[in-house]
């Protein structure tokens, strides 16, 4: 822990001529690990496809008012009650086609990290703002589907763990730089056991789900 504490203050601080602790964010830009860039991919790629496939059945469902989507698999698992509830189209279009508008430019954000590329602070705080965006509107699409429609989409829970994944670890990466400033203890931690907070967030999601539903589920055993 203590080695991580030294790495994590050498990349995220400075001293000035007067001793005082500084940001020491590159001027030019600042690039990312290979593994992050892929995680942008990989997270931009499942939100992609997931909003692709919502967004086709949902055409199909305006066609067809009695069109059965694949997964509906049970009267809790199922995408048609969501995709017909006003929560489905909250800006006045289908929500999906949100997630096939920003989710690729999380991919061509990855992909130009693999390249090499270095963005400036605006940029990055940009992207945990919008990732942070996401998140929070997932989960509010979260509380809607559990506690108002009453039945989920697996494909909207796809996209739900996603975002929580690239939102996480562009703060991640924000507080490994000093893009995002915070004590250096807290950013210790948060490096060191950065699994935590995904790790937890998708478990509290499930058992929500697993409460909210349990007589459900108890019939299924």
């Amino acid at each position: 822990m203590t080695g991580t504490t030294t790495t994590v203050h050498h990349l995220t601080t400075g001293t000035d001529g007067g001793g005082r602790e500084r940001s020491t964010v590159p001027a030019g830009g600042t690039g990312a690990s290979r593994a992050f860039a892929w995680l942008l991919i990989v997270s931009g790629a499942l939100g992609i496809l997931a909003s692709f496939v919502i967004t086709v059945d949902k055409f199909q469902l305006l066609q067809d008012p009695h069109f059965s989507p694949s997964c509906n698999l049970s009267p809790i698992l199922s995408c048609s009650d969501v995709m017909k509830s006003a929560q489905a189209s909250v800006f006045g279009f289908p929500n999906p086609l949100l997630g096939l508008l920003t989710y690729p430019v999380v991919v061509a954000v990855g992909f130009a990290l693999l390249a090499g590329a270095r963005f400036r602070r605006w940029f990055w705080l940009g992207l945990n703002v919008g990732t942070l965006f996401g998140a929070g509107f997932c989960m509010w699409l979260m509380t809607q589907a559990l506690y108002e429609i009453g039945a989920l989409c697996l494909w909207c829970c796809l996209a739900w763990a996603a975002t929580i994944a690239m939102f996480w670890y562009t703060t991640a990466h924000n507080l490994r730089h000093g893009i995002v400033r915070a004590p250096r203890e807290v950013v210790a931690g948060a490096l060191e056991f950065h699994w935590v907070v995904p790790v937890t967030w998708c478990l509290g999601i499930v058992m929500l789900i697993a409460t909210r539903w349990w007589d459900h589920w108890q019939t299924l055993l």
